[in-house]
């Protein structure tokens, strides 16, 4: 599968948009864009970092953690 569609199908599957998701991991939001459009490639390592911290977290479409109580 290719790097870049996984990233896009990681945020995506988090129910945020790009700028959302870039804050939220500090990855900046034309890094994002480039990678999405095809423009550049990802390190292969992004994807599972992405993974872990989505599943770490508990964040996901529809079910976003709550981060003050």
């Amino acid at each position: 599968m290719d790097i870049a569609k996984s990233v896009k199908e990681l945020r995506e599957s988090t129910g945020m948009s790009r700028k959302e998701f870039s804050e939220h991991t500090g990855i900046p939001v034309r890094t994002l864009e480039d990678w999405e459009a095809g423009r550049r490639t990802p390190p292969e390592y992004i994807p599972r970092m992405l993974a872990y911290q989505i599943k770490s977290e508990g964040i996901f479409a529809g079910k976003k953690s709550k981060k003050k109580d």
